[in-house]
């Protein structure tokens, strides 16, 4: 898994992302509001630490809202080929972290 900072201010993060087949993000939650932009890609499985798992198709130029969740996931990349997207975090804080790893 490759993560690119692309901007940061003291209220907004922006990242670009890209998992190729089999890779996956690490375990996390989402601590505030983000818009994504998928840049590539077709599947993702979205798997839960409590043993849920949502396949969700995505393609070029599919983007959306989401807010923020303390439920524990990693997103894995199920499809075929690499899985990019763009995201805009909305910060609280200066120094907040987007999606921080559970302890």
């Amino acid at each position: 898994m490759a993560i690119e900072v692309l901007s940061r201010d003291p209220h907004l993060l922006i990242h670009r992302a890209v998992l190729e087949p089999g890779e996956a993000t690490d375990w996390h939650r989402d601590a505030c509001r983000r818009f994504t932009v998928v840049v590539k890609g077709g599947e993702l499985t979205i798997e839960f630490r409590d043993g849920e798992r949502a396949v969700v198709k995505v393609y070029p130029g599919l983007a959306e809202w989401d807010e923020p969740t303390d439920r524990v996931h990693r997103a894995v990349n199920t499809g075929s080929s690499t899985f990019e997207e763009v995201v805009t975090f909305v910060l609280d804080s200066a120094d907040q972290v987007p999606q921080p790893q559970p302890v």
